[in-house]
């Protein structure tokens, strides 16, 4: 039987291995078939107009599964059709699902994975970086089995803005590198979980390097008043919402007077994590009211001179000033004054460090690797003043 139907196959496509022969063949909808090894056949689709395009076919006996190859631009399509035709049925001889699963598919199933493998704090946390970075992307579109190094390359360099002066680069080089290791994790649990044959779409992309350094500078209470006093007034409002809250200056700048209630004492904070809600402390709470007294609900709470939103372009010449008159550190920066709430927070030792990683919009791995050793330090302090023996 089989050797009836490759007659008949090879009499059909002995001339889809050509261009010529390609051109030649009257458009239909039935393939034209050719055979190359035992039970492989490599399909060729004569489209009416435009290029045709490719399909593989496995048959044993009347079983038949069939793999669309999609359409290849090129004076060896048929050579590389038949290559694609081969590396697909390894995969099905190798156990490897044949779904034809997209990077955003994996991520969602690694996501769900975390949530009994790890932890819902670890799923919440990739679930936050896919979200802004690969549902809705280019890449999270993309096959699993067509991901190329080029791809996850670019989507890395995307998150860096080159432009941006030094330290940004760098803290952005830091991010993405966080990012790029939950993508990998998740495409190497598709790998383990025999999703796609190989790692070989980005194995090799690696992190940027000597980015991840640990945060410094921490403005004392002096150094802190100082800087206000520099500051002009909007900016110090900013300035002030900061250190109250421990938030970043992009999710400040996107804050709008709606956004804090409060009757329940917290605001909804919108950035680079998604969506959130912080409780404030006492003092916040009597910031927040005075700052959004007699102002319409959908008013940015925070403005710059123009009554506008605040942006980075905006508030850094000012506040690079404000640095210099208060004669502070020339490294001291906007997420300097994160960094220094987040170290106030983890030293009173009143939070545990789940509470605070929610507060700030982290996760409690990235509270526990920069400020790992004050959180061991209070804690040991803790036990010391145990007298066991």
């Amino acid at each position: 039987m089989e050797n009836k139907q490759a007659s008949k196959a090879e009499q059909e496509g002995r001339n889809i291995k050509s261009s010529r022969g390609r051109n030649q063949l009257e458009p239909r909808r039935e393939p034209y078939w050719e055979r190359v090894q035992t039970g492989l056949y490599v399909g060729y689709r004569k489209l009416a107009a435009g290029e045709g395009t490719w399909i593989a076919r496995h048959q044993v006996g009347k079983s038949k599964k069939y793999y669309a190859i999609g359409t290849i631009v090129d004076r060896d399509a048929f050579d590389k059709a038949v290559i694609e035709a081969q590396k697909w049925l390894a995969t099905m001889e190798a156990g490897v699902s044949t779904k034809p699963l997209t990077v955003a598919d994996v991520c969602k199933a690694y996501v769900e994975a975390l949530k009994t493998e790890n932890s819902l704090a670890a799923s919440n946390d990739a679930k936050g970086r896919f979200n802004r970075l690969v549902y809705d992307k280019k890449i999270g579109k993309i096959l699993l089995s067509k991901l190329t190094t080029l791809h996850v390359k670019e989507w890395r360099d995307a998150q860096v803005n080159a432009d941006a002066d030094d330290e940004d680069v760098k803290r952005d080089k830091d991010s993405a590198n966080r990012n790029l290791s939950s993508l990998k994790a998740a495409l190497n649990a598709g790998l383990g979980w025999r999703l796609v044959a190989t790692d070989a779409g980005w194995k090799t992309v690696t992190a940027f390097r000597d980015v991840g350094r640990r945060r410094v500078g921490v403005l004392k209470a002096s150094d802190r008043a100082e800087l206000l006093s520099k500051c002009d007034a909007h900016l110090a409002k900013l300035v002030k919402a900061m250190m109250l809250t421990a938030a970043r200056p992009g999710e400040l700048a996107n804050l709008t007077v709606k956004d804090f209630d409060k009757a329940e004492g917290t605001i909804a904070l919108t950035g680079k994590t998604g969506y959130r809600i912080a409780t404030l402390s006492t003092a916040a709470i009597a910031f927040f009211t005075e700052v959004s007294k007699n102002r319409i609900a959908n008013a940015p709470m925070l403005t710059n001179e123009a009554g506008k939103k605040w942006d980075k372009d905006q508030w850094k010449k000012p506040f690079k000033a404000a640095v210099v008159a208060a004669k502070l550190p020339s490294s001291t920066v906007m997420y300097t004054l994160r960094h220094t709430a987040i170290t106030e927070l983890v030293n009173n030792g009143e939070l545990s460090t789940f509470q605070v990683a929610k507060l700030v919009g982290t996760s409690t791995a990235m509270i526990d690797k920069f400020y790992g050793e004050l959180i061991h330090n209070k804690t040991r302090a803790r036990l010391d003043a145990v007298a066991m023996v």
